[in-house]
């Protein structure tokens, strides 16, 4: 079995899994169906096209750089249609939730020529790639290549990608959180987060069970001091 790992990082990322009406919330890691969307970008594939041979990926995200999660407070005016002050009708209000300065691992895995073709795709795509929503552009480059290897192995794996900043702020260990798809008759948590259909017309979500994991890893710049900005809410 093969694995394409991929680094995602930038200034903004939001992985809604959940959203609602004027709350768009943003989950803590990476969503699959936000992943495997991704994906479908870079090889040039429309919305209304299948993905039933992505969905076959297996998926997993390891949190290297948690981030803050932010709000942005939206407010709109629709000026195709005024009110009869001849002024612009008021849109619902929205608050928009993202994740800034995360740096995550994610990894997808199956079949090496279906990941090889991925992997051409990310490092030349077709459409522009974004992280959850089209405001995130990605920074830098996104694949980590290929890995002979199983997912959760390959994710251990894998060097720590965390900024030299953070690495300083956090202390000599630590425990990046690892979140993927259970094993068949694994327990765990469940979430809406399998992409059935991207066409707008008909967008469908079904269900999947994640299992958690945590590595711990050494962290040379790292100092035990407290961090008391961090404990304030600070990166």
């Amino acid at each position: 079995m093969s694995v394409l790992l991929l680094r995602l990082a930038g200034p903004l990322q939001s992985w809604g899994a959940d959203s609602r009406f004027q709350i768009r919330s943003t989950r803590r890691e990476p969503t699959k169906s936000g992943v495997l969307g991704l994906l479908a970008a870079a090889e040039g594939r429309r919305r209304t096209e299948t993905i039933e041979d992505l969905l076959s990926l297996r998926f997993g995200v390891r949190t290297d750089q948690p981030g803050t999660v932010v709000r942005d407070f939206q407010t709109a005016h629709d000026w195709a249609h005024l009110d009869t002050s001849g002024d612009a009708q008021a849109m619902p209000l929205s608050n928009r939730f993202y994740l800034s300065d995360a740096v995550f691992v994610a990894g997808v895995e199956g079949d090496r020529s279906l990941l090889e073709g991925l992997d051409a795709a990310i490092r030349s795509p077709e459409f522009p790639l974004y992280l959850g929503r089209r405001s995130c552009p990605a920074e830098g480059q996104i694949s980590l290549g290929l890995r002979h290897a199983d997912l959760k192995s390959a994710l251990r794996a894998e060097p720590w990608h965390a900024s030299p900043w953070h690495r300083r702020r956090r202390p000599t260990s630590v425990q990046l959180p690892i979140v993927l798809d259970a094993a068949p008759g694994q327990l765990g948590d469940t979430i809406r987060d399998v992409p059935l259909s991207f066409d707008p017309s008909r967008r469908a979500y079904g269900w999947r069970t994640v299992a958690t994991d945590r590595l711990a890893m050494a962290n040379p710049d790292g100092d035990d001091a407290p961090d008391w900005f961090a404990a304030l809410g600070g990166h």
